[in-house]
C-alpha cells in the first residue's frame, strides 16, 4: 500500500473511536410504555441541579432527543420515591406518569395536554389528615388545613405552567409526600419538585402529546437511584 493510503487509513482508524452509547431511554429498565419520555437526571443524590431532556420514540423504536434544559431538584437532593418522607425537601426518584398540566397563565399555543387554570380558590392539599391529600382542591376542602396546603395562585412564577408528576398520586400514602410537579424555576432549589426555565416549560407543554402517554423518569447518573434502574 502506498504511504499516502497508509496515512489515510490510519487517520480513519483513529477517528472512528468507540461506538456512541445508545440514547438514555434505550438503556432504561422501563420507560412507561409510551412513545414520549422526559428524563430528569442529577449527577448524584446530593445534587440540586441537573438536566431535563424530552424524547420521542420513532415508529422504528429509536429514541430521539427533542430538547433539553438545565434543571433544579430538591434542596436536599434526590431519594428513592418509595422511601421518601414528606417535608424533607428531596425529589423522589422513580418513573411516573403525568396526569395533567396546570398553570396560572393560559396554556402555551399548541398544548394538547389536559390543562387546568389556577384561580383564587385553587389549592393543593398536603394535609395528611385530609381526604383530599395530594389532590387539587377548589375551594380548599373543609378538612384540609391551609397551613398544610399550597395556595397555588401565590406561586406566580413557579406555577405559571406546570405538569403534575404522578408520585404518590394514584394511591396516596400518607406522609410520603404531596404536590410534586415539573414547574418553572423559582429563586433556587425546589422543595422536592423538578423545575426548568419558563421557556423550557412552555416548550415541553407544546411538545407533550397525551395520546403518546409521556412519563417522567427522575434519577441520578449512577448508583441506587440511577435513572436507568426505573
Amino acid at each position: 500500500m502506498r504511504p499516502v493510503a497508509l496515512a489515510v487509513s490510519a487517520l480513519l482508524l483513529l477517528g472512528s473511536g468507540p461506538p456512541a452509547p445508545p440514547p438514555l431511554p434505550a438503556r432504561m429498565a422501563d420507560t412507561g410504555g409510551g412513545s414520549q419520555l422526559i428524563t430528569a437526571v442529577a449527577p448524584a443524590r446530593t445534587s440540586a441541579t441537573g438536566t431535563v431532556t424530552w424524547w420521542n420514540r420513532t415508529r422504528g423504536g429509536r429514541w430521539v432527543k427533542a430538547g433539553s434544559a438545565p434543571a433544579r431538584f430538591g434542596a436536599n437532593g434526590l431519594v428513592a420515591g418509595g422511601v421518601r418522607r414528606q417535608g424533607t425537601e428531596t425529589t423522589p426518584a422513580g418513573l411516573y406518569d403525568l396526569p395533567y398540566a396546570f398553570g396560572i397563565e393560559a396554556a402555551p399555543r399548541g398544548t394538547a395536554y389536559p390543562y387546568r387554570r389556577v384561580g383564587p380558590d385553587s389549592w393543593w392539599c398536603q394535609d395528611n389528615d385530609s381526604r383530599s391529600y395530594n389532590r387539587w382542591s377548589e375551594p380548599r376542602a373543609a378538612d384540609c388545613r391551609a397551613a398544610e396546603s399550597e395556595h397555588l395562585i401565590t406561586y406566580r412564577t413557579q406555577y405559571a405552567h406546570a405538569l403534575v408528576i404522578g408520585f404518590n398520586y394514584a394511591r396516596p400514602v400518607r406522609g410520603r409526600g404531596a404536590g410534586i410537579f415539573l414547574h418553572v424555576h423559582g429563586r433556587g432549589p425546589t422543595a422536592g419538585c423538578v423545575s426548568v426555565s419558563r421557556a423550557a416549560m412552555r416548550r415541553i407543554l407544546a411538545w407533550a402529546d397525551p395520546a403518546r402517554r409521556p412519563h417522567i423518569a427522575v434519577g441520578t447518573q449512577s448508583g441506587s437511584t440511577a435513572v436507568t434502574r426505573w
